[in-house]
């Protein structure tokens, strides 16, 4: 092969973002995790499904520091995930959000996506409270930033209302600007479409495919298989805690292992079609704003 093919190769290949490897974790005689083995690409809205008890959550929590495992490593843009501590995640440019909402519900909309700002935050503590001329211009910037996170995920308008006030669907755009306002490169979401109806699920599926398209990787939990199939571009099937199948979704839906474990027989084309795929509403891109 030529160099110059080689180079042309080169930059076709996909630009590996996260790598998982072998992580195993353990509660008492549970084996949550075995051996799980995965990678996630620039580019990716990567599924992760499974039945209840899988271990889908527990991998998430391994992956953000809130759990350690008992073996295996993660290495994330350099970073060894399995090694930082959980409020040293979003620093390294993974966000998240909980399959059990977490609003600081006595708080505005636009103060919780403020709270997610800070982490971005060159204040120090003593600027903090002395309120000095730099602090005051940088906390103008996080509340202009918030504000203009609020208007990509669609609920300006509710900026200064109480978050706990906010009807459902609006608290889970809530949480995605506030996981946004950290400048994620990975942002992993924990069932976001659980008690949503048709019509805000498909709202959802054009607000990640936006984040996507404005170069944020998604990693997405979700048991709602339409939304999964028709808009992921690969999918990992863990099932007791191992990796049962992974792979694009025409192949997972094909699988007759998943068929059996999680989608049931019979179950998988009626369970892949894909939601109306009206375009995405255009806007500023989750970084598109100092």
């Amino acid at each position: 092969m030529s160099y110059a093919a080689v180079n042309e190769y080169a930059r076709s290949m996909p630009e590996l973002l996260l790598v998982a490897n072998k992580l195993n974790k353990r509660f008492g005689g549970l084996q949550a995790l075995s051996d799980v083995s995965f990678s996630i690409c620039k580019g990716d809205i990567y599924g992760l499904i499974g039945p209840n008890g899988a271990g889908k959550t527990t991998l998430f929590n391994c992956l953000t520091s809130l759990y350690a495992p008992e073996s295996g490593n993660c290495n994330f843009m350099g970073h060894q995930l399995t090694r930082l501590q959980p409020h040293e995640i979003a620093k390294v440019g993974l966000a998240r959000t909980f399959q059990n909402i977490r609003l600081f519900a006595s708080l505005s909309v636009i103060e919780n996506v403020m709270i997610g700002r800070h982490v971005r935050s060159r204040a120090g503590v003593f600027g903090a409270i002395t309120r000095n001329r730099a602090t005051r211009e940088e906390e103008a910037a996080i509340e202009h930033r918030a504000l203009q996170l609020l208007d990509y995920v669609g609920i300006a308008d509710r900026a200064n209302d109480v978050a706990g006030a906010l009807p459902y669907g609006d608290q889970r755009r809530l949480e995605i600007a506030r996981a946004l306002a950290t400048d994620p490169v990975l942002l992993a979401l924990d069932e976001p479409a659980a008690g949503m109806n048709a019509s805000e699920t498909l709202g959802l599926r054009r607000l990640i495919e936006k984040i996507r398209d404005d170069g944020v990787t998604v990693l997405l939990i979700e048991h709602d298989m339409k939304l999964v199939m028709g808009l992921c571009n690969r999918v990992l099937v863990l099932d007791y805690g191992k990796v049962l199948a992974e792979g694009r979704p025409s192949e997972i839906q094909r699988n007759p292992k998943v068929i059996e474990a999680y989608l049931g027989l019979g179950a998988a084309a009626a369970s892949g079609g894909n939601p109306d795929t009206a375009a995405a509403p255009t806007g500023p891109g989750p970084k598109s704003a100092p």
